[in-house]
């Protein structure tokens, strides 16, 4: 049986006057099983491949291979399904509308079905979410959703209102990974998919990479025991949450997924849990009280379901002591200077791609120097392919001339990963 665990890292001390309370919450999960196998329902996983013409011969028998890849990792008795994608969607397989249980001859079918992809056909993205989210709901019951999609292209056979809506449409329906295979995708584009439906982004710089990278993603999804969880903020009377924000291993900002519990409470989505820590930003604004006064800012809990499964408490205590006020957790300093490490980053490439010279220098200049503070060595090798650094701590730097386009997605795809502070 999963079992949580919750600690709070902050500086509980305001000054005369202040108001803004910062904490970093640590969710960590152990003991979290098996995906449907855990007593929460059924689990069930789709396999989304774009079949477009612009995959040609070699990158279809790659993505073949990181299919099959991914299917023999699928638990016996999980549901699954396989989709092809082009400028529509076709299920593969099974060959009637739905889904099917795995186990030996159903894998491999599936296998014999994905073994007939050809390239052909444009890319319309959203008609492979919608497709997605019918067929997960053709299993009712289900209370874990996972999907894998790979693409090699732009979403050009639909508008950009079709695609959004079909985002919104699979939104909380089931979790999502996106991978990119090569240069001629669009990672905001992607990225968009993915945020949105919980689940991570990254480029496959080669089409040999697929295979390994497919199989470690549904292995992973395999090990999520827990289906869903959410992570509940109670603030007093009169306080506002200023925003809730995952910050590790990836930032992504929870603060727009709100959902009220009741009028002190919010809850927010962190879907499936394997055996993992989570750090998570939570800010909040207080009404000022005299020093020496003290009040509990903030309950933050670990539900699933009804359950609240762990719990951490952010505090705040007025102090005249400039000594006690004037302090920043390291917790809290490390992960704001990672949250802005990730906008650095995505606002300088697209100020770069834009032509904008000196906004591109100046934010990835910026993102040179927070990568140096925070430790953040992964962020400082990739910046090196596209700046030359003259002066890391000042963020002094220049654009390079000749940058490879794979190198620049590398750089944007992992802008969100963040390394964890030692606490």
């Amino acid at each position: 049986m999963a079992t949580f665990s919750a600690e709070v890292y902050q500086n509980e001390f305001l000054p005369d006057g202040g108001s803004d309370v910062h904490a970093i919450v640590t969710v960590t999960c152990a003991g979290a099983g098996e995906a449907g196998h855990s007593g929460a329902g059924d689990a069930a996983e789709i396999v989304i491949v774009d079949t477009s013409g612009s995959m040609g011969a070699d990158k279809i028998a790659a993505a073949q291979r990181a299919a099959e890849a991914a299917l023999d990792q699928v638990l016996d008795g999980v549901w699954f399904a396989v989709i092809a994608g082009s400028h529509e969607a076709r299920l593969a397989f099974p060959a009637e509308h739905g889904m099917v249980r795995m186990d030996s001859q159903a894998r491999a079918a599936a296998k014999s079905a994905i073994g007939t992809f050809e390239p052909k056909g444009g890319t319309a993205m959203g008609t492979w979410l919608r497709l997605a989210t019918e067929v997960f709901a053709s299993v009712p019951g289900l209370a874990q959703k996972h999907a894998i999609l790979l693409t090699d292209g732009i979403n050009q056979h639909e508008t950009a209102e079709q695609l959004s809506a079909a985002i919104a449409g699979a939104q909380g329906q089931f979790q999502c990974d996106c991978r990119g295979v090569g240069s001629d995708w669009q990672v905001a584009e992607v990225r968009r998919i993915a945020t949105t439906l919980l689940g991570s982004v990254d480029l496959i710089a080669s089409a040999d990479r697929m295979a390994a990278d497919f199989e470690k993603i549904m292995r992973q999804s395999m090990g999520r025991g827990v289906a869903a969880a959410f992570l509940r903020v109670w603030a007093p009377q009169g306080a506002q949450v200023l925003f809730v924000r995952q910050v590790s291993p990836t930032v992504d900002d929870l603060t727009a997924r709100r959902t009220e519990v009741n009028a002190l409470t919010s809850a927010y989505p962190t879907g499936s849990w394997g055996d993992e820590a989570r750090d998570y930003h939570v800010a909040v604004r207080l009404a000022a009280k005299a020093v020496g006064q003290e009040q509990l800012a903030a309950r933050v809990q670990l539900a699933i379901g009804p359950d609240v499964v762990a719990q951490g408490l952010v505090k705040a205590l007025w102090s005249s002591d400039d000594t006690l006020t004037t302090r920043i957790d390291p917790a809290v300093a490390h992960y704001t200077g990672q949250a802005e490490l990730a906008e650095a980053i995505q606002e300088g490439l697209a100020a770069k791609a834009s032509g904008d010279t000196a906004t591109a220098t100046t934010k990835l200049g910026r993102a040179v120097q927070l990568a140096a503070e925070t430790g953040n060595e992964e962020a400082t090798t990739r910046l090196r392919k596209i700046v030359e650094i003259g002066d890391a701590a000042t963020g002094k730097v220049q654009l390079k001339r000749s940058v490879d386009k794979l190198d620049e997605m590398a750089l944007d795809t992992a802008s969100t990963k963040t390394t964890r502070v030692k606490k």
